[in-house]
Parts: structure tokens; sequence; C-alpha cells
């Protein structure tokens, strides 16, 4: 039985030479940690010796494609988690800077097994990550994650001979080309083109205007010291700046990307910011003219109007909501053959005739002026107010600590289910069922719902409500799940309420 690794400590000569790795940067679909005071540069090689280990328990032919992000540190941390591959007999593919989904379209352009980026993701600066996966187009989920961790923290990477480093040219234009194809916009369309400094500035302009697009630019020059703001579309800092870029230019939109380009955040023409779930839900309703009957995949989080939007229902969609996190997405998409995925964060998982099933910002960017192209007489503002309108709270975070959270949920959960079976009802409107695949969404009769759910990242619990009938009935729904959370003792207060 392999020994546990030994205790390491900034700033002491071991932490020259010996891996240190905080646990606690393996999370259900990543891995994520402050750089250099959770992990250290030998920490990160013993994680590519535990990936290669991995892919050698596997049964994966030793060959993998691997990115990293424009941050001043990225690429540190890619040359030691390519030692680590090397170490464990990995042939390593070198496709160099990149947004997360142009490594994962490497995958299928280098018929690689694996892939590994190197990202913090939208998080600021000081952090790091690697977002991994063996079976394209997904990524790693709770069980590799926990998996890996298990190899790395108990020393147990097996050294390998025949580790091999290829440098790969030419995935950027590759990719960018894909993205591309033979589509050309038939209509004037003046886009704000957000990059907030980070990766995405090196691709979004120029795969809008190569389909016709008037690019209006806002924080495109690479900076990895991010000097407007760290950039995250789902961000009121980036959002409001896009807004006011909007209307100072006359633009008929905005779009925003965050530091690794697999997120998508949009602002119409008026101003407004149109969170994620709602803009899954103007694209749904294209989508589905041209693919009727298609399913659509959404996160427990998301707008009820999946399920109880008269055009969707007309058009024989078909909704289905699932567990919230990149990696659970991508896997229920394919699993149930969905045309599409939308999670509220900003993820979109575009999938075969669109896309491939991964999250990629760029394509969602090319959807959009592809449906202002079929709907030419519209504005974005247009297609907006087009929806049934909902009231709908921000997402709420209550704290709960890391080690209570998932038996707070599993409590409330059952009590909520017991309601529902005893024919109770929820603000005055009778539960219609409670969906259960992360925590518990309370579907009511009249299309509003309410969610409890844990964080996965934070020592919090999740809360969103929503009502298609008045600000009233959401405050109403609110408080009954308020009434009920507040039985639970080791749940403190709200980060921001209603």
């Amino acid at each position: 039985m392999t020994a546990p690794r030994p205790v390491v400590e900034p700033n002491t000569w071991d932490f020259l030479r010996e891996p240190m790795i905080a646990p606690t940067g393996f999370r259900e679909y990543d891995a994520r940690w402050k750089y250099p005071d959770d992990i250290n540069l030998p920490g990160v090689t013993a994680l590519g010796l535990g990936l290669g280990t991995q892919m050698f328990e596997r049964g994966l032919r030793p060959e993998i494609a691997i990115g990293n992000d424009y941050r001043d540190y990225s690429l540190a941390i890619k040359n030691a988690l390519i030692l680590g591959l090397l170490q464990a007999g990995v042939t390593v593919k070198d496709i160099g800077p990149a947004l997360s989904p142009m490594a994962y379209f490497s995958q299928f352009l280098l018929d690689a097994p694996a892939v590994a980026m190197v990202t913090a993701s939208h998080n600021p600066n000081g952090w790091t990550g690697v977002k991994m996966g063996f079976e394209r187009p997904l990524t790693h989920g709770p069980e590799d994650m926990a998996r890996l961790r298990d190899i790395v923290l108990a020393g147990a990477g097996v050294a390998r001979d025949g580790g091999r480093y290829d440098r790969i040219d030419g995935v950027r234009a590759a990719y960018i080309d894909d993205l591309v194809g033979d589509f050309r916009m038939s209509r004037p369309l003046r886009v704000v083109c957000a990059t907030g400094n980070g990766t995405a500035g090196a691709f979004a302009p120029e795969v809008l205007e190569r389909i016709g697009v008037e690019v209006i630019p806002s924080h495109n020059r690479l900076d990895y010291t991010f000097p407007n703001y760290n950039p995250n579309p789902e961000a009121l800092e980036m959002l409001h700046d896009m807004a006011e870029t909007v209307g100072r230019h006359g633009a008929d939109l905005a779009l925003g990307f965050d530091g690794d380009g697999d997120r998508c955040g949009v602002v119409d023409n008026e101003g407004e910011e149109i969170f994620a779930d709602k803009m899954g839900v103007i694209l749904a309703r294209d989508l589905v003219k041209l693919y009727p009957g298609a399913t659509f995949v959404t996160d427990v989080k998301s707008t009820g109007l999946f399920a109880s939007d008269p055009a969707l229902i007309a058009a024989g969609a078909k909704a289905d909501y699932w567990k919230t996190g990149h990696s659970h997405m991508k896997r229920r998409v394919k699993e149930l053959g969905a045309l599409a995925g939308f999670e509220k964060s900003g993820h979109y998982f575009l999938a075969e005739p669109i896309g491939r099933g991964y999250d990629c910002g760029m394509r969602v960017a090319v959807e959009v002026c592809k449906l202002m192209d079929r709907n030419p007489g519209l504005s974005m503002a247009d297609l907006r107010r087009a929806l049934p309108r909902t009231w709908a709270t921000p997402t709420m975070s209550p704290y709960c600590p890391d080690g209570e959270k998932y038996g707070v949920v599993t409590r409330l959960t059952a009590r909520i289910e017991a309601m529902a079976a005893a024919g109770a009802a929820l603000a005055g409107q009778p539960i219609e069922r409670v969906v259960t695949v992360n925590g518990a969404r309370v579907m009511l009769a009249n299309g509003a719902w309410g969610l409890i759910r844990a964080s996965s990242n934070t020592p919090n619990l999740v809360v969103v409500c929503e009502s298609p009938a008045s600000e009233a009935e959401m405050r109403a729904i609110f408080t009954d799940l308020d009434t009920l959370i507040r039985a639970e003792p080791s749940v403190g207060a709200y980060d921001q309420t209603i």
C-alpha cells in the first residue's frame, strides 16, 4: 500500500522539490487551486503523473492534447503538467495558447484520446487549474475526479518509459475555420465584442469579422493583468460595461466571453442583460423551428420557461432539467441525444448537427448571429420581449459548512417530497412534482418553482425562485422555502436576498 504524501509548506526547502497539493483543489468536474499558495510546480507535475496513470488504468492509447490560457504563469503550470505526463509514458501534443473549447476541438482534430487544458477559467489572477477529459466531448465527472485525487494524493502515480513531446501548430486556425464554415451574414449587424483582455481576445473579433459582423471592440487587447475587469460574463461589472458600450455605439447587441472562452454573455440593443437561461430559451425557440421535437437539457437553476413556454410546447420541444455543472450537462446532452444544453452560468452545449456537444463561447456567438440573421426584422430586444414574462430571484447562497451542506439538502429534500406526497402547497400553489437530480427543485402547478441545492464549490446552499405570475408570488415561494431552511441550525446568513 502506498504511503500518503508528506506535508509540504510554502517557502521551505522541500517546497522547491516535493509536491504540495491541497486536496480541496479537486472539484466535482475540474481541478482548481490558488497558485502557489495551494499547489506548487512539483505538485502540478505529480498531477500530470496521476493523470497519465489514470489514462493507463482506463486502457486509453497514451496520447493527450494539452493547451493553456493567456495568463503569465499558465505556461509554467502547463510545462510542469507535461513533465508529469511524460514521466507517465504519455505522448503529449502541445497545441500552445488556447481557449478551453479550442482544446476540446483539438481532441477531434488530432484524434487524441484525452485532453488537458490549463486554465483558471473565470477566476481572478492567482488561480490556476486543469480541465481534463477522456471520452470526447466529455470532461471528468465526480467519479473521475475522485479517482484522480486518490492517485495523486497517495503518490500512486506510475512512471513508465515511452513519453514523448510533440509541438502541434495550426490548431487555432483550424478551430476558427471550423467555427466560421461557409456562413456569412445577410443582414448588417453591429456587435460589441467584450473579452476583458482575456484569451478570447485572440479569437472572438476574428470569428465575428469573418462571418460578416461589424465588430465594436471592447478590451480585446491581450493583457494578463486584466486592467479593466476580470473577464466573467456573469459578473455585473462586465455586463454593465457591455451595456454602456452598446448604448455609446448604438450597437445591435454585445457578446462577452470569460477567461477561457467556454462561456458567452449577451446584452441586447437596449442595454438589457439577457441572462443565459433566458437566452437559451430564445435560441431554443429558433432552433426548434429547424429541428422540431428537439430535446433541450437545462440545469436546475434555470428558468421554467423551457418546460412551460407555449412556443416550445407547440413545436414539440422536450425539456430535461439536470445537474448544475459543465461536466454533468455535457454527459446528459450526450446521453439523451439532445440538440443543446443550457446552463444559467453561461455554458451552452450545442450538439450535432450544430456543434460537437462541448461548451464553446465562440460557437454560441456564431449561433446568436445566425439567429439574428434568420430574424431580419427583429432586434435582440424584440426577441427578449417576446418571451413570457417571469419574475426571478438572484442566485442566493446562504452559508452552510462543507461538511454539513449535503446532509442538510438531503433532509430538506425529504421534507419537500413528503409535502408533495401529502398534497401540500407552496406559496398557495399545489406542488406538481419535485425534481431531485441536484437538490430539490419544487415545480408548482402554474409553472412557478423554487430550488434548494448544495453548492459544488463553496460552503453554501443555493436558493433560486421564479414565478410566471407575479413578483409577489416569487417572494412568497422564497418565504416558504426559507421557513423550511431555517429549521436547519447549521444554515447561516444569505450573501444576498430579495
